[in-house]
């Protein structure tokens, strides 16, 4: 299959330990390009972990992970030049404003300058932080400090971006703007990997949710789905835990 035609995210029969601990248990899944899906689990489910394969930070014991048709760990340079990660609870470095590490985010990306500073203008406007952009990010308040990491993953326009937690420390409306920015994203043949615990967050944009539990997929359905189904199916993984 060529790479163009292969699907975001596959993997086949993963497995993953640590120590006696067993994050992933035969996990199986894929996302096709284009979908916004949402991977729902309580915590300790395996969804970081997930996550931590799929982006080439770790290997799995067992299985086979695929990325836009690469093998993250056997090509990672190459598979993250199409990639954006936006990791739960990251900061931007303290000492130095959002401009100038969106300027280190705009080399390492390669982004011509004049490029960078139409996407810089676009995501302050978004995000109403263009006064903040010359503030030490030490100086910025939680909410603030979640939009520099959310604006550094979009900067290069990734084919994939996985997120985790998008919407932790935002405001409502900078929650509704982040939600709405990323149906559109996904409208435009890219795809979101959005990992979360919030039922109401998955089913109100996602366009296929998996529901992890155990290391394992318990589930797998579009939230459109009739009579409630992604809520029940949820708690009640949650319930028999």
């Amino acid at each position: 299959m060529d790479e163009n035609e292969s699907p975001a995210v596959r993997l086949d029969g993963v497995h993953k330990r640590y120590g006696e601990v067993v994050a992933l248990d035969g996990l199986s899944l894929s996302v096709d390009r284009g979908e916004l899906f949402g991977f729902l689990g309580a915590n300790g489910a395996g969804k970081t972990t997930t996550i931590k394969l799929l982006t080439g930070q770790r290997t799995p014991d067992a299985g086979s992970v695929s990325v836009l048709g690469r093998d993250p760990s056997d090509d990672p340079v190459e598979t993250r030049r199409h990639l954006g990660v936006l990791p739960e609870r990251e900061d931007p470095p303290s000492f130095v404003t959002p401009r100038e590490y969106f300027a280190f985010v705009g080399r390492v990306r390669d982004i011509d300058e004049e490029t960078l500073d139409a996407r810089i203008d676009g995501w302050t406007h978004r995000f109403g932080f263009r006064d903040q952009l010359d503030t030490l990010c030490t100086d910025l308040s939680r909410g603030q400090r979640q939009k520099v990491m959310i604006t550094a993953s979009f900067l290069h326009e990734p084919d994939l971006v996985f997120i985790d937690e998008p919407l932790a420390n935002l405001d409502p409306v900078m929650q509704e703007r982040l939600k709405a920015f990323l149906v559109d994203y996904t409208s435009e043949d890219n795809t979101v990997f959005l990992s979360t615990h919030h039922v109401d967050v998955a089913e109100g944009i996602c366009s296929r949710v998996g529901i992890l539990r155990d290391g394992r997929l318990a589930d797998d359905r579009r939230p459109d789905d009739e009579d409630g189904r992604l809520l029940d199916a949820f708690f009640d993984g949650v319930r028999s835990e």
